[in-house]
């Protein structure tokens, strides 16, 4: 292994098959793959979200109340959802179950949005999978395991994620991770 010494620090060199995921563009097309899949799960199911009335119209926070209710029914099982995870849905996302809603709905059309166009991409995956692992702490799995690992490997890949889509211009205006 070679190393570099810098500054009294060492620094150790990226493996060839890391370094040609994470900063070669050459495997961008595998991360445009892997985004177009994810953006669009998240884009369709926040769609359906932002035109139903339980989510976002005029009875806003009725499915996520009874979604949050479910979740602490499995609490009181002693099953899938933490007793941390428990009291903040009961103390804080349940009272607040409108904000909520209105910040699931729209919150998956812009991460799906964001993947699909390839805009802030590291920052889009970043919440998507946040929203995830609530999903999964609150005890339901679906998709939510498969959306999670994609987009924690979406976020290690940001400086290449992006580049068949809007971050391999906005990102260098941005002052990273590239030079023109």
């Amino acid at each position: 292994m070679n190393t570099v010494m810098k500054d009294k620090h060492i620094i150790v060199p990226e493996n060839p098959v890391s370094n040609f995921l994470f900063n070669d563009t050459r495997s961008a097309w595998i991360w445009l793959v892997i985004r177009l899949y994810v953006g669009w799960a998240w884009l369709t199911a926040g769609w359906k979200k932002v035109f139903n009335p339980a989510w976002t119209g005029e009875n806003a926070g009725a499915a996520v109340g009874g979604y949050l209710q479910g979740a602490l029914a499995k609490a009181a099982e002693g099953g899938d959802v933490p007793g941390w995870y428990a009291w903040f849905i009961e103390n804080i996302a349940l009272p607040n179950a409108t904000i909520f809603s209105y910040f699931v709905a729209y919150g998956e059309v812009l991460v799906g949005l964001g993947l699909i166009l390839g805009l802030l991409t590291g920052i889009a995956a970043f919440f998507g999978g946040l929203m995830n692992v609530s999903f999964l702490l609150a005890g339901t799995l679906s998709t939510n395991p498969v959306l999670f690992i994609l987009a924690t490997w979406l976020v290690l890949a940001w400086k290449v994620a992006g580049w068949y889509g809007l971050d391999r211009w906005a990102l260098p205006k941005l002052g990273t991770p590239w030079k023109r």
